[in-house]
């Protein structure tokens, strides 16, 4: 894994798109205002008692990126509510065929720890 400060990398290079799992209230925002449609996510209603009301919010299953779609514009990014997306300077996604371009939940938080 190279870091963004390595001498190979750009110093402009924005890295990966790491997610923060527990913040993303599954708006689907990043979906519709991605240009080259490379996310994806899935998400089941809960319901949650709040008071004496009843209120249904969206619980995320799973979030996708496919990086082999991905022109690096960071507008999901930008459009965040909840800032639960965000760069990071790791470049970390080589794979041997595209279907190994696309990354679930786990690896995109993975990314997030220092």
């Amino acid at each position: 894994m190279t870091d963004a400060t390595s001498p190979d990398v750009p110093r402009q290079a924005h890295g990966v798109i790491s997610l923060d799992a527990a913040a993303c209230t599954s708006c689907l925002i990043c979906v519709r205002e991605c240009p080259t449609w490379c996310i994806s996510l899935e998400s089941h209603p809960e319901h949650e008692v709040v008071g004496r009301r009843t209120r249904t919010v969206s619980v995320l299953d799973d979030f996708r990126i496919d990086f082999g779609l991905c022109m690096n514009c960071g507008i999901c990014i930008e459009v965040c509510p909840t800032d639960a997306l965000a760069w990071r300077p790791d470049f970390d996604y080589p794979a041997g065929a595209p279907a190994g371009l696309v990354h679930h939940t786990e690896r995109l938080e993975s990314w997030r720890r220092p």
